[in-house]
């Protein structure tokens, strides 16, 4: 036994304290394997929830706002940063998903187009001569070109790239936020080519113009790619590159990032890549006409007609390095096909909308009483904002 000590305390044995870090190490074990169940348990519940979630088709919402509209049939609508642009012939109104008014500019145009990078948002009379810059506060500049406009990119940081056309010579020029001419100058293909479009990369410092040429040996179309770093300096003209594709028209490009770009033929996708002078890394032949394509800053959506009587559309969507991420068959008629902020895929007409995810879930299907102008997704992937001919409804699927 463990005796006392002269202050009648008792002296613990190596023995006893052996035996008591042996209760404490299984006490500790027991207390682990608990929380470790409770844990796998918590987990296994969430992981059940988000398969559910994430395989479960919808086909009936619940209506949690609705706002009557009181602009005009001919408005056209825009997701910029998490609100809505409505935009028409004869002004833009910057609302909120309950139709509160952040921001009104009039102005009178007769076709206006709108391009939108970041913070920044253009929208412009295309074969007019009105620019107007403008961002989540209000208008930050406008210009009046000497000549019709053709496109407008812009930048992050507010440059904005402007493609002119006067007769058969095309013009282009670079402007800042407030609307002050950075750089301006006239665009001449090799052998007479005109400009058809341009890109511009998020940093404003790589530019590219998609050429076409017509001649009596056929067409061929010719991108020209320009740097405005001190990569670009000792180049004429800022040039760093062409590339010349024979047979095909290319009449839209885009760049995904600061050093990737694809280009959109009438045969093929092609993506470049490159800081400092792009190069073309690969090719997606197009087998069949392309009723629609479509695309954001990660990926690339064909629409083709389907293999056979039974399937009237197929789907196909690569990533920006050209790799298929998913293929899928449709059989709805629809006017619109766009990647929603979320990555999922909206199709849709004016009494319809289905969406599908990345993975191929068909995700949500109805049909509307009301035109279907506008599907905006909430903060939740089960909310969405609806934007119908006569009503703004904030819905959440059920």
């Amino acid at each position: 036994m463990a005796e006392k000590n002269r202050n009648g305390l008792r002296a613990v044995e190596e023995s006893d304290m052996e035996e008591y870090r042996q209760k404490l190490r299984e006490h500790r074990r027991k207390v682990i394997k608990r929380m470790s169940i409770l844990i796998l348990a918590v987990l296994s519940m969430a992981a059940g929830a988000w398969i559910f979630f994430s395989l479960r088709h919808y086909e009936a919402y619940d209506v949690r706002s609705s706002v009557e509209r009181s602009d005009t049939e001919a408005t056209r609508f825009e997701e910029f940063r998490g609100n809505i642009l409505k935009y028409s012939n004869d002004g833009a109104f910057y609302t909120d998903a309950s139709n509160g008014l952040i921001w009104n500019q009039t102005y009178e145009m007769s076709s206006p187009e709108t391009d939108i990078c970041g913070e920044y948002l253009v929208i412009y009379d295309k074969r007019g001569t009105q620019i107007y810059i403008l961002t989540p506060d209000g208008l930050q500049g406008s210009i009046e070109t000497t000549m019709p406009v053709t496109q407008v990119c812009v930048a992050e940081q507010g440059v904005i790239a402007v493609l002119m056309q006067s007769d058969a010579t095309g013009h282009l020029a670079l402007y800042d936020r407030s609307g002050r001419n950075l750089a301006s100058g006239a665009i001449y293909g090799e052998k007479g080519g005109y400009p058809v479009a341009i890109a511009l990369s998020r940093d404003a410092i790589r530019l590219a113009v998609s050429m076409l040429d017509i001649n009596d040996a056929g067409i061929r179309s010719t991108i020209a790619f320009y740097n405005y770093s001190a990569a670009g300096q000792n180049e004429i003209d800022n040039c760093v590159g062409v590339s010349t594709f024979p047979d095909m028209v290319i009449p839209e490009m885009k760049f995904t990032s600061d050093e990737r770009m694809v280009a959109f033929g009438d045969s093929e996708i092609i993506l470049f890549e490159g800081a400092r002078r792009p190069q073309a890394v690969m090719e997606i032949p197009l087998e069949k006409q392309a009723r629609s394509i479509f695309y954001n800053e990660k990926y690339i959506g064909v629409v083709t007609a389907g293999g056979d009587e039974t399937v009237t559309y197929h789907l196909t969507v690569y990533d920006t390095k050209g790799r298929m991420i998913m293929e899928q068959d449709f059989d709805m008629e629809y006017e619109t096909i766009e990647f929603l902020s979320g990555n999922e895929i909206c199709i849709r007409n004016p009494h319809a909308c289905a969406i599908y995810t990345l993975q191929g879930i068909y995700k949500f299907y109805s049909e509307f009483q009301e035109e279907l102008c506008k599907v905006i997704p909430g903060i939740s992937g089960l909310d969405y904002t609806f934007v119908l001919s006569h009503a703004t409804e904030k819905v959440r699927l059920k």
